[in-house]
């Protein structure tokens, strides 16, 4: 088939053309391409790696349609970083990316726990759990499957790892073309204002809030939303800024639980019988240590936090006398559609991610600075984490229609 004449409305900018048909079909597509500054790439990996959160697909989609549009073969590495290890990865088609912009979760599946530099490699004589450093199994399993550069989706253990295989400063065996999109509901990663998830887990947190306010204004109870973001505060601030919650309690500002109580006994004897706190899982007393539910010896962050919520209403209920009960929002918060905001984001970091690996600029991560897209060397991303500044202007905003965050003087 002659390919049709090129479109004249077709911008100057771009110097190449290519036609391509969709699959089963016979009504060609005209697509401007940008001039290529490095080699062409003829496949790319996908992976998502760590905990799942909304937003993802919309990831997955807009890097697998760029590539595709391009002429680049996208695989799709099944459950993190364990499918490039076992080497379970699958072409991925229009088809496959077709209809997942609105849907939680990711295609691929995904781990929180393995890791290509320690992986378990079975018990010693005593019984204990042996790990090891499989880097070259993933090395190969590139080279099997062909791969001319990764894109990695994830959070800040994620980028270690992807940092690792990027390998300037890193493993000397590495060297793989990496290109990061950081994704967390914590939105505590370094290098960037903004990760896509976080907004859909503001917007699910702020919708419980509200709706615990109308039971506890009922009843005249105190009510404790315990929510997600491991040692950073940040869904916990916007959430409960945005939901009017009367104490917000965040990591980086240990609490004095005599001060919460003075802020729900003065509301009480001011006519307002009822209080509502927002309690981010990592939050602390002053002097105190993060609340731990449970550990997992063979996970790469062991550390489960947990039971903020529940210490803070029994203790609010001795203390004033008023009844006092939690809430636990957990994984609520990480699962379901993701709302418009990170639709836009993920779509927005995909294309991003796909325009610096075809200009030949790996061991990036896309980033997001102010309003603005940007991207930052993943190695000043990796093993680190963002927390809220004591002097983050949401905070004096908050202070300034009396939400407390229990750090009143005595």
């Amino acid at each position: 088939m002659t390919p049709p004449t090129l479109a004249p409305s077709i911008p100057p900018r771009f110097t190449s053309y290519r036609f391509m048909h969709q699959a089963g079909g016979t009504q060609g597509v005209i697509l401007a391409i940008p001039a290529m500054t490095t080699r062409p790439l003829n496949r790319i990996g996908l992976l998502t790696g760590g905990g799942d959160c909304p937003g993802i697909n919309a990831v997955i989609r807009a890097v697998t349609k760029q590539s595709l549009f391009h002429g680049i073969g996208v695989v799709g590495i099944e459950d993190g970083f364990l499918g490039l290890i076992e080497n379970r990865v699958r072409d991925l088609s229009l088809r496959d990316v077709s209809n997942i912009l609105a849907t939680g979760g990711t295609i691929l599946g995904s781990s929180n726990k393995d890791s290509p530099l320690r992986f378990p490699a079975g018990l010693d004589a005593a019984g204990s759990p042996v790990y090891s450093d499989v880097t070259d199994r993933c090395l190969a399993n590139l080279r099997k499957n062909r791969l001319d550069a990764l894109v990695i989706v994830g959070g800040d253990g994620t980028m270690t790892i992807a940092a690792h295989l990027a390998a300037p400063g890193g493993d000397a065996r590495a060297g793989v073309p990496v290109l990061g999109i950081p994704k967390t509901i914590d939105n505590d990663m370094v290098g960037t204002d903004l990760t896509f998830g976080f907004l859909t887990a503001v917007a699910t947190a702020t919708d419980a809030l509200d709706r615990v306010h109308t039971t506890a204004a009922s009843h005249h109870r105190a009510l404790v939303v315990e929510v997600m973001g491991r040692n950073a505060g940040w869904i916990a601030l916007h959430a409960g800024v945005a939901s009017g919650a009367d104490v917000i309690l965040i990591p980086e500002i240990p609490f004095s639980l005599a001060a919460v109580a003075r802020v729900v006994a003065v509301r009480s004897r001011a006519g307002s019988r009822y209080s509502v706190i927002c309690a981010a899982e990592g939050a602390r007393a002053a002097g105190g240590q993060p609340f731990v539910l449970r550990t997992d010896p063979g996970a790469p962050e062991p550390i489960r936090l947990g039971g903020v919520g529940r210490f803070v209403a029994d203790t609010l209920e001795n203390l004033t006398g008023i009844e006092s009960r939690h809430v636990v929002l957990g994984h609520v918060q990480r699962g379901g559609p993701p709302i418009a905001a990170d639709r836009v984001l993920a779509t927005r970091f995909g294309h991003h991610a796909m325009t610096l690996l075809r200009a030949g600029r790996t061991g990036r991560m896309v980033a997001m600075a102010g309003l603005m897209l940007t991207d930052v060397p993943i190695a000043e991303t990796a093993g680190k984490q963002r927390l809220v500044p004591t002097d983050h202007p949401l905070l004096a905003a908050a202070r300034s229609v009396y939400t407390s965050f229990g750090d009143e003087p005595e």
